[in-house]
Parts: C-alpha cells; structure tokens; sequence
C-alpha cells in the first residue's frame, strides 16, 4: 500500500501512526502526518476527530481548536484541488509525549477493530465525487465551531465523532457512516447555537 495514499481502515491508520518518532521523546504532528501520507483527506478527519474524542489528549486545553486548525486547512485545500496536502511548520511541530502518544494508540485499538468491522462499500454516491466535496464543506463548518465548543460541555466531543464519522466514511468508501456523521453534525451544532443564544 502506498504511504501517500494513506491507510484503508482505522486498524490500519493506527498501525501507520504508531510508527510515528519511533526514536523521539515526544511526537510532532509532522511526523504522525507522515506516516499516514498527504494525499487523502480521510486521515486528517480522523486524526483530528480521534484525537479530539481521546480523554488523554482531547481534554487539553487549546487541542479542540488545534484540530480545527488541522482541518480547516486541510479542507480548504481540497476544495482548491490540490493533490498534496500543505501544511505550515507551527502546526506540523506541535507535539505530544510519546507515552501520552501511547496511551491513546491503546485506547483506540480495541475499538479499532470492530469499527473496521462495520465498514462496507454502501451508498458511495456519498462519498465519491463531488459528494466529497459537500463533506469537506460541513467539516470546514465544524471546525469553525470548535472553538467555541471548548467552553460548551460535551461539544467538542460531538464534534470529533462527527469529523471520526466522516473520516471513516471517505476511508472506506462508507456513505452510511457519512450520513450518521451529517445527522450528528446537525444535532451538535442545533446543541452549540441554543447554548450561545
């Protein structure tokens, strides 16, 4: 499998992640990227709803917005049509403990396995072009209200499933997780506005 065409399941995700700054004391997002590839935008959903939803990483202060940093450029570039993904260098040097790193790769791995489980090819007109493209716009929008999410309880959460949601519909081919990830969109977002009027 091509590294640059990045990972086809989260088993698989999290296989490439872990080879991530094997040899460092902390992991920049830099090399996590790396290992995953730039040419798909499924695993930079993924990365950033993971992260976000992990309860050893995501509860950091400032991380909800970091993902949305992550993903608003990354979706901005998709809609621009460009085939690799750039990024600049103050995001791709933030970085995590290894052991923190570690803990949520085991956190993940047992749920890993029966997502995967549950992804099929199904309704692809989905997530096949340009129905891709409707899904970079609605993660652009949650990113957009993530900030905020960080001082709305529970939120944030919401958030990172629905982009966790989306990156497994575009990774494998699943428009049946992408409609979940539309519908939670919607009910996170209606939670959001009452919250702030």
């Amino acid at each position: 499998m091509d590294a640059e065409r990045g990972p086809t399941s989260l088993s698989g995700l999290l296989a490439r992640v872990r080879q991530a700054g094997q040899h460092e004391g902390s992991i920049s997002l830099g090399a996590i990227l790396e290992t995953v590839g730039r040419r798909s935008f499924a695993p930079f959903l993924l990365l950033a709803g993971l992260i976000t939803l992990a309860p050893l990483v995501g509860d950091i202060p400032g991380m909800p917005t970091l993902m949305a940093s992550l993903v608003l450029l990354a979706g901005g570039q998709l809609l621009l049509g460009r085939r690799r993904i750039w990024l600049p260098r103050w995001l791709l040097e933030r970085r995590i403990s290894r052991e923190r790193f570690h803990r949520l790769l085991g956190w993940l791995e047992h749920p890993a396995g029966w997502t995967d489980r549950l992804l099929h090819q199904r309704l692809t007109a989905l997530t096949r072009p340009p129905a891709h493209v409707v899904v970079a716009v609605v993660c652009l929008v949650i990113a957009l209200a993530m900030p905020p999410m960080e001082f709305i309880p529970f939120s944030a959460n919401g958030a990172g499933l629905a982009l966790t949601l989306f990156g497994l519909a575009l990774l494998a081919d699943d428009g049946l997780f992408a409609l979940a990830g539309y519908l939670l969109t919607g009910g996170t977002l209606a939670v959001v506005v009452f919250s702030l009027t």
